[in-house]
């Protein structure tokens, strides 16, 4: 497909239902762009939306748009049949794809906005394309792969004037308000340093590539799901989830948990971006005498450490600590010998302060001050309005932005907010790299607007990847 703009003047309506393009999409209801120009509400008041990626998350994604009651699923597109099954079934009318690029250029006009739900590798290729086309994006967690995708779709966003939300649905949750009140009534004091941690990953990492497989699933279509990464054979298990274990189509345990447990600190503190960062990494090791290296693979463990400058909610710089593979921080002396340090999924935020501290579990559930006992009779006024719904709210809260237009509403994850948390997680992976290249911990220094490391220039190639033809992403 074209990478430019489309130019072509918006259709009227009696044009629009002349030409048949309803008929042959299968719908009854016209996207209010074509009725009406841009601003305009349909009659219907449904937003009518293309899913990118229908199996899995993408397809939970796209039932809960549509439960909100205010959204039409028009068309589907996935690499693979057999993971876009349930989707297709549930929203028969829903015209299907396997390649976005041949969508966008056919039925552009149909619909006025596009979820992305694919490998982390392909997602800011698929979400600038619709943004260049007007349409309102909602795309998973993380972001972007790289760096410098974040930064562009962040800008992208503000120059197409599109409704923007990342999928990381915790920061709907009424956790992160209440965690924000609490700070900002000042019951902890000055926070200083911060520690995340997770007990992913829950897929194979600090492994060496596996052999090809020479018969690939004819239900998939595999230089389709590679997209914008390097030629490859298939090999098998990597699809649909393993890949978030490899360096050319996932970004690790921070890419899958790291929106989710670091979007309260950044909520909190209102810190954005780090100005240096360093890492330890987990060994592997093939047989008793040898370290096994495996730089195409994510570590299985990582110890990561972000500095953040001083906001205009801190008294001085913060200190991030990401832990992952099960690390966690030591456990604060104020819990009791029994109680249990986080969630239950063995994931955790702890804000330390002046004063005390309070922390969370997964998407910001569980707030809780202390000791414990803190908690029950803490008094804080409320500032921040709660999202209805919380994290399931999330979905509902992108579909009414989109309807009433850029710039009316506010919304929990949009990319001027999405954007600076992706890059903050993604420097850290630079960290990883760092290690990896360097042969031991080393400490990057960030120069955000020229956004690059200045001390170490070998970790700087991570910051923007090649892409393979056909599908290069120009902006």
């Amino acid at each position: 497909m074209t990478e430019e703009k489309d130019k072509t003047p918006n259709p009227s309506r009696r044009q629009f239902l002349k030409s048949g393009a309803i008929a042959a999409a299968g719908f009854m209801i016209v996207p209010r762009h074509v009725l009406g120009g841009k601003g305009f509400i349909a009659p219907s008041d449904k937003l009518l939306i293309a899913g990118v990626g229908a199996g899995g998350k993408g397809q939970s994604d796209i039932a809960n748009f549509y439960k909100s009651g205010k959204a039409e699923i028009a068309f589907l597109c996935d690499v693979d049949d057999r993971r876009s099954a349930k989707s297709r079934g549930d929203f028969p009318k829903a015209k299907y794809y396997k390649d976005w690029r041949e969508m966008f250029d056919k039925e552009h006009k149909h619909f006025d906005a596009v979820s992305v739900s694919t490998p982390d590798h392909n997602h800011a290729i698929i979400t600038y394309n619709a943004m260049q086309l007007n349409k309102h994006v909602y795309v998973q967690k993380p972001l972007t792969h790289d760096i410098w995708e974040a930064r562009m779709l962040t800008e992208a966003a503000k120059k197409y004037k599109v409704v923007t939300q990342m999928g990381n649905q915790g920061s709907s949750n009424d956790g992160t308000r209440l965690l924000s009140e609490w700070y900002d009534a000042d019951l902890i004091g000055d926070v200083h340093t911060v520690y995340c941690w997770t007990n992913r990953p829950v897929w194979p990492q600090g492994i060496a590539w596996p052999p090809p497989q020479p018969n690939i699933p004819k239900e998939l279509d595999w230089d389709l799901w590679l997209g914008t990464a390097p030629k490859k054979d298939y090999v098998d298990k990597l699809v649909p989830f393993n890949w978030r274990g490899w360096w050319d189509y996932g970004t690790g345990a921070l890419g899958d948990m790291g929106c989710h447990l670091v979007e309260a600190p950044f909520r909190v503190l209102g810190i954005q971006y780090a100005k240096d960062v360093q890492a330890s990494v987990g060994s592997v090791y093939v047989d008793e005498f040898k370290e096994g290296h495996f730089p195409e693979s994510c570590p299985p463990s990582s110890h990561i450490t972000l500095t953040f400058p001083k906001t205009e909610k801190t008294k001085g710089d913060v200190t991030l600590h990401w832990m992952d593979g099960g690390i966690q921080p030591e456990r604060p002396i104020e819990l009791l010998a029994s109680e249990r340090f986080g969630g239950e999924e063995g994931n955790g935020t702890l804000f330390i302060g002046t004063k005390g501290k309070m922390y969370a579990s997964t998407y910001s559930d569980a707030p809780t001050l202390l000791p414990k006992s803190l908690t029950k009779d803490a008094k804080a006024p409320q500032k921040w309005a709660r999202v209805p719904g919380g994290a399931e709210g999330h979905y509902a809260q992108w579909v009414e932005g989109c309807i009433a237009g850029y710039g009316k509403t506010e919304l929990s994850s949009s990319f001027d907010k999405a954007g600076p948390l992706t890059e903050a997680l993604l420097m850290a992976n630079l960290a990883v790299r760092g290690h990896e290249l360097q042969g031991g911990r080393v400490k990057l220094v960030w120069d955000n607007q020229a956004m690059k490391v200045t001390n170490f220039d070998a970790v700087n190639q991570y910051i923007k990847r090649d892409y393979r033809e056909g599908f290069v992403l120009k902006a």
